[in-house]
């Protein structure tokens, strides 16, 4: 499974890492379809993985994801954007449809 995080959104989630993790916590990821043309997702951080997840390093940051988040997730660019009005990670996946209802085709945000 492969899929890259960018600085901005490696920063965020150092950031809840160290604020709340502790030795070996990761942060769990579960990933969704939802929008017309993107992802949502919900995320904590944990210190084990729950039934069914699996831990996915990408660099040094561990990951605990769901089945259908690991799917979801191949090829993805995570970023994390912050606006006056809102923040939150946006999933780029080249292998999306686009549609006509999004000005960021292929992307969508999730509050955080």
């Amino acid at each position: 499974m492969s899929f890259t995080v960018t600085p901005a959104a490696e920063k965020f989630i150092r950031r809840l890492l160290m604020f709340d993790g502790g030795p070996g916590s990761a942060l769990r990821l579960a990933v969704s379809p939802g929008g017309c043309s993107g992802l949502s997702a919900e995320f904590d951080v944990e210190s084990a993985p729950r039934e069914g997840d699996k831990l996915v390093e990408v660099g040094d940051l561990r990951f605990f994801l769901p089945a259908e988040s690991r799917l979801l997730l191949e090829g993805v660019t995570i970023d994390f954007a912050e606006t006056p009005t809102s923040s939150g990670f946006v999933f780029l996946d080249p292998n999306a449809a686009s549609c006509g209802c999004s000005t960021e085709d292929a992307a969508e945000s999730v509050a955080g």
